[in-house]
Protein backbone atom coordinates (compact mmCIF):
# COMPACT_ATOMS: atom_id res chain seq x y z
CA UNK A 1 0.00 0.00 0.00
CA UNK A 2 2.91 2.31 0.77
CA UNK A 3 4.35 1.65 -2.71
CA UNK A 4 1.03 2.54 -4.33
CA UNK A 5 0.85 5.77 -2.30
CA UNK A 6 4.31 6.90 -3.49
CA UNK A 7 3.52 5.83 -7.02
CA UNK A 8 0.41 8.03 -6.97
CA UNK A 9 2.47 10.92 -5.54
CA UNK A 10 5.07 10.56 -8.32
CA UNK A 11 2.27 10.25 -10.89
CA UNK A 12 0.83 13.49 -9.50
CA UNK A 13 4.15 15.33 -9.80
CA UNK A 14 4.63 14.15 -13.37
CA UNK A 15 1.02 15.11 -14.04
CA UNK A 16 1.55 18.63 -12.73
CA UNK A 17 4.56 19.09 -15.02
CA UNK A 18 2.57 17.80 -17.99
CA UNK A 19 -0.42 19.96 -16.99
CA UNK A 20 1.70 23.12 -16.88
CA UNK A 21 2.97 22.31 -20.36
CA UNK A 22 -0.57 21.50 -21.53
CA UNK A 23 -2.09 24.74 -20.22
CA UNK A 24 0.91 26.81 -21.31
CA UNK A 25 0.79 25.56 -24.90
CA UNK A 26 -3.02 25.85 -24.95
CA UNK A 27 -2.91 29.45 -23.74
CA UNK A 28 -0.08 30.37 -26.13
CA UNK A 29 -1.90 28.90 -29.13
CA UNK A 30 -5.29 30.37 -28.18
CA UNK A 31 -4.22 33.84 -27.02
CA UNK A 32 -1.14 34.58 -29.12
CA UNK A 33 -1.73 32.61 -32.32
CA UNK A 34 -5.57 32.76 -32.19
CA UNK A 35 -5.94 29.02 -32.85
CA UNK A 36 -9.43 27.55 -32.38
CA UNK A 37 -9.79 26.31 -28.79
CA UNK A 38 -10.48 22.67 -29.69
CA UNK A 39 -7.52 22.49 -32.08
CA UNK A 40 -5.29 24.29 -29.58
CA UNK A 41 -6.43 21.89 -26.85
CA UNK A 42 -5.64 18.85 -29.00
CA UNK A 43 -2.17 20.18 -29.85
CA UNK A 44 -1.35 21.12 -26.27
CA UNK A 45 -2.61 17.77 -24.98
CA UNK A 46 -0.45 15.95 -27.56
CA UNK A 47 2.69 17.87 -26.58
CA UNK A 48 2.06 17.09 -22.93
CA UNK A 49 1.60 13.37 -23.74
CA UNK A 50 5.17 13.07 -25.00
CA UNK A 51 6.55 14.74 -21.86
CA UNK A 52 4.25 12.63 -19.71
CA UNK A 53 5.39 9.41 -21.40
CA UNK A 54 9.07 10.10 -20.85
CA UNK A 55 8.59 11.10 -17.21
CA UNK A 56 6.01 8.40 -16.38
CA UNK A 57 8.05 5.52 -17.72
CA UNK A 58 11.22 6.83 -16.11
CA UNK A 59 9.93 7.79 -12.66
CA UNK A 60 6.47 6.28 -12.05
CA UNK A 61 5.82 2.94 -13.73
CA UNK A 62 8.12 -0.05 -13.92
CA UNK A 63 7.55 -1.03 -17.53
CA UNK A 64 6.85 -4.51 -18.78
CA UNK A 65 9.61 -6.26 -20.68
CA UNK A 66 8.78 -5.01 -24.16
CA UNK A 67 10.34 -2.75 -26.74
CA UNK A 68 10.20 0.98 -26.11
CA UNK A 69 8.44 1.38 -29.44
CA UNK A 70 5.67 -1.02 -28.39
CA UNK A 71 5.51 0.59 -24.96
CA UNK A 72 5.13 4.05 -26.50
CA UNK A 73 2.45 2.80 -28.91
CA UNK A 74 0.43 1.40 -26.01
CA UNK A 75 0.97 4.64 -24.08
CA UNK A 76 -0.12 6.60 -27.16
CA UNK A 77 -3.28 4.52 -27.62
CA UNK A 78 -4.19 4.98 -23.96
CA UNK A 79 -3.47 8.70 -24.31
CA UNK A 80 -5.78 8.93 -27.32
CA UNK A 81 -8.53 7.71 -25.00
CA UNK A 82 -7.50 10.47 -22.60
CA UNK A 83 -7.50 12.98 -25.44
CA UNK A 84 -11.02 11.95 -26.46
CA UNK A 85 -12.17 12.34 -22.87
CA UNK A 86 -10.38 15.71 -22.66
CA UNK A 87 -11.95 16.89 -25.92
CA UNK A 88 -15.41 15.78 -24.83
CA UNK A 89 -15.12 17.75 -21.60
CA UNK A 90 -13.72 20.80 -23.47
CA UNK A 91 -16.50 20.68 -26.07
CA UNK A 92 -19.24 20.26 -23.49
CA UNK A 93 -17.85 23.00 -21.26
CA UNK A 94 -16.95 25.58 -23.90
CA UNK A 95 -19.46 24.99 -26.68
CA UNK A 96 -22.46 23.64 -24.78
CA UNK A 97 -22.20 25.43 -21.43
CA UNK A 98 -20.31 28.55 -22.62
CA UNK A 99 -17.78 28.27 -19.79
CA UNK A 100 -14.33 29.89 -20.03
CA UNK A 101 -11.93 27.47 -21.71
CA UNK A 102 -9.35 27.60 -18.90
CA UNK A 103 -11.95 26.73 -16.25
CA UNK A 104 -13.12 23.83 -18.38
CA UNK A 105 -9.50 22.75 -18.91
CA UNK A 106 -8.96 22.65 -15.14
CA UNK A 107 -12.08 20.50 -14.78
CA UNK A 108 -10.83 18.17 -17.53
CA UNK A 109 -7.48 17.95 -15.76
CA UNK A 110 -9.26 16.54 -12.70
CA UNK A 111 -11.00 13.80 -14.70
CA UNK A 112 -8.48 12.65 -17.30
CA UNK A 113 -5.65 11.78 -14.85
CA UNK A 114 -7.84 9.20 -13.10
CA UNK A 115 -8.39 7.47 -16.45
CA UNK A 116 -4.67 7.81 -17.25
CA UNK A 117 -3.41 6.31 -14.00
CA UNK A 118 -5.75 3.33 -14.08
CA UNK A 119 -5.15 2.45 -17.72
CA UNK A 120 -1.37 2.92 -17.52
CA UNK A 121 -1.13 0.84 -14.36
CA UNK A 122 -3.14 -1.96 -15.97
CA UNK A 123 -1.59 -1.93 -19.45
CA UNK A 124 1.98 -0.69 -18.98
CA UNK A 125 3.22 -1.70 -15.55
CA UNK A 126 4.93 -4.99 -14.93
CA UNK A 127 3.25 -7.08 -12.25
CA UNK A 128 6.70 -7.71 -10.75
CA UNK A 129 7.47 -3.95 -10.64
Amino acid sequence: MKELFWQIVKFGIVGVVAAVIDVGVLTLLKEVFLVDVLLASAISFSVSVVVNYVCSMRFVFCGKQQSKCREFLIFLCLSIGGLLLNQLVMWLGVDCFCAHYLLVKIFAMLIVPVYNFITRKVFLESKEG
